[in-house]
């Protein structure tokens, strides 16, 4: 079977177990009581279910070292394992936190210590330099921890993990790396399996499980390329960066505004949108439109002529927050003037 139907099948297989696995989360939930309640940091309004995110996650880690193994181009044994367990790592301890709170320490130590193993596996496997390690286990748990905090509104991450994982794939495929486009692939139909449940209205949320789960992968899939040649890490970074500036200004600012940073709150930009009177689908299509209209041609662009991918990747960053900016401050009128409408 020629290499891009074997990637289809994979992929289409990442989908199917995906659906049927979510669809017994949601049973699951439902018995052991497992809902997400409404609150003043919360942006929906009924009772969810919660842990969808681990059908997501056994599918991906089911399919994805199939492809790394199987499809040509493929990857040694010790990176597909070290890919399967750093996930097992990072879905055990968020499985454990969505039953039952754990306290930020633990959950950090085990983020930290699944982005090392995986880390420590690439750079060995590709010769590199072991100084790179600190920075691959500080990159590794700020991604977890990140797409974490972009978990908040309905279909929000399923729809950025489908797009990042459909880049990675591409970037990947282009670049003659069937096994990690395969990879790539099956992130992104495991995540539209899930998808379908999330929707507005979402039937049930991803929960710990699934969101810094998916974090730690698009950042393992990013690393890979990385290793297979430098340049490539520039487009693949371009792809995240709505979700990147986003979590970092949010974070920044409420750590400016001398604020309890690590705390939940309701002040991303994806939450603001909300506030202002958005729909979760309206608030994710902003997200959608900057991917499609932005972030797309900008990685093509840094592709065809890759001397330029790392001015692209820094014009979009910019551009970002520059948006970001505008529109909270555009959003947080709209807010303040609905007020001053209702007082009145």
């Amino acid at each position: 079977m020629p290499s891009f139907e074997r990637l289809l099948v994979l992929a289409l297989a990442a989908l199917l177990i995906s659906v049927a696995l979510v669809r017994g989360a949601i049973a699951y939930a439902h018995r052991r009581g497992m809902f997400d309640q409404p609150g003043q940091r919360r942006s929906h309004t009924i009772p969810t279910p919660r842990g969808g995110g681990i059908g997501l996650i056994i599918s991906a880690v089911l399919t994805m070292p199939v492809a790394l193994l199987l499809l040509p181009a493929a990857w040694s044994w010790q990176v597909a394992a070290a890919l399967a367990v750093a996930t097992l790592l990072t879905a055990g301890v968020g499985w454990w936190d969505d039953h039952r709170p754990l306290p930020i320490l633990p959950r950090l130590g085990v983020q930290l210590l699944a982005s090392a193993l995986f880390a420590v596996v690439i750079l060995f496997d590709g010769s590199l330099s072991m100084l790179w390690l600190p920075v691959l286990m500080l990159a590794g748990a700020w991604s977890i921890n990140l797409h974490n905090f972009m978990d908040g509104i309905d279909g929000l991450l399923a729809q950025q993990a489908i797009f990042v994982g459909l880049g990675l794939s591409w970037l990947a495929w282009a670049a003659g790396q069937s096994a990690l486009a395969g990879a790539g692939a099956c992130l992104a139909s495991a995540s539209l399996g899930f998808w379908f449940f999330n929707r507005p209205r979402a039937r049930i949320f991803m929960g710990d499980v699934g969101s810094g789960t998916v974090g730690l992968l698009i950042f393992v899939l990013t690393v890979m390329l990385w290793r297979v040649e430098t340049g490539l890490v520039w487009p693949a970074l371009t792809l995240s960066s709505s979700f990147v500036v986003d979590a970092a200004l949010t974070l920044l600012s409420r750590m400016l505004a001398g604020k309890r940073w690590y705390t939940a709150h309701r002040e991303h930009l994806y939450q603001w949108l909300v506030r202002s009177g958005l729909s979760h689908a309206a608030g994710g299509m902003w997200y959608l439109i900057w991917n499609a209209l932005v972030v797309a041609p900008s990685v093509v662009l840094a592709w065809v002529y890759p001397r330029l991918a790392f001015p692209i990747c820094v014009f979009v960053y910019l551009a970002a927050s520059a948006a970001w900016m505008l529109v909270k401050r555009q959003r947080l009128r709209r807010i303040s003037h609905k007020a001053r409408h209702v007082v009145t």
